[in-house]
């Protein structure tokens, strides 16, 4: 089988997945984007799918490896959604607001505000999301859900940023109703936080739980290794 053909079957197989979380989802009717996580895939898997017109949001974790493809003409000239998922250092921020739309990570007042500084010298609304920890592992970034909560309202009064939602990376565990009560809270808060009419994301769900995040009401989740595995023998 051709690799085109791997990666829009993969594609399909993954979005069919979303569609049909999407009519069990206890939020029906929201609108679910599928962000295609790109920073591991090969460059000409990317461009496969670019060039097909299947990818819309897409995520990176490493600043100067994304800015360089990125900048790339040859990935340039492809109109897509650019979010930053990994943990920002603040000597990288710069380069970050230059190239994202948003950044997805935000877990600290200090890092917001310095994405706030780049924002408004560079004349940008760049759009944030605040990262939920909901492990207890002390090398997952993120804040415990009443401090995210809490972050939020500190990050809507600063200028160069909109704040629209909240992003979470569930730890793995065999239970899929112990992740489900975890994806179920942060999703309430955001309820109450990020009011319909406004912009607003849940990005909550990877390759091994999209499917349960979104029947909890994520409306971005985040799916690499689904699309990008070399087969579906792999997945």
């Amino acid at each position: 089988m051709c690799r085109e053909k791997i990666l829009t079957d993969n594609l399909d197989r993954v979005e069919k997945i979303i569609s049909l979380a999407s009519q069990k989802a206890a939020f029906p009717g929201e609108a679910v984007s599928l962000m295609a996580v790109t920073k591991y895939a090969q460059d000409k898997d990317v461009l496969t799918l670019l060039s097909a017109g299947r990818l819309r949001h897409i995520g990176e974790s490493r600043v100067q490896q994304a800015y360089l493809r990125w900048t790339n003409p040859v990935f340039a000239k492809y109109s897509v959604v650019k979010h930053f998922i990994g943990h920002l250092q603040k000597n990288k921020a710069a380069k970050a607001v230059e190239l994202f739309d948003f950044i997805d990570s935000v877990d600290s007042l200090s890092l917001a505000e310095t994405l706030s500084r780049f924002s408004v010298k560079k004349g940008k609304n760049l759009r944030v999301l605040v990262q939920v920890k909901l492990t207890d592992k002390d090398t997952q970034s993120g804040l415990p859900l009443a401090q995210a909560r809490e972050l939020v309202k500190q990050i809507a009064s600063l200028p160069g940023l909109t704040v629209c939602g909240y992003m979470a990376i569930a730890p793995q565990v065999q239970d899929p109703q112990e992740l489900r009560g975890l994806f179920r809270a942060v999703r309430h808060a955001f309820e109450e936080d990020f009011p319909c009419g406004k912009e607003r994301w849940l990005s909550l769900g990877m390759s091994a739980d999209f499917a349960v995040a979104v029947e909890e009401g994520s409306t971005l989740p985040r799916v690499g290794s689904d699309i990008f595995a070399r087969n579906l023998e792999d997945l």
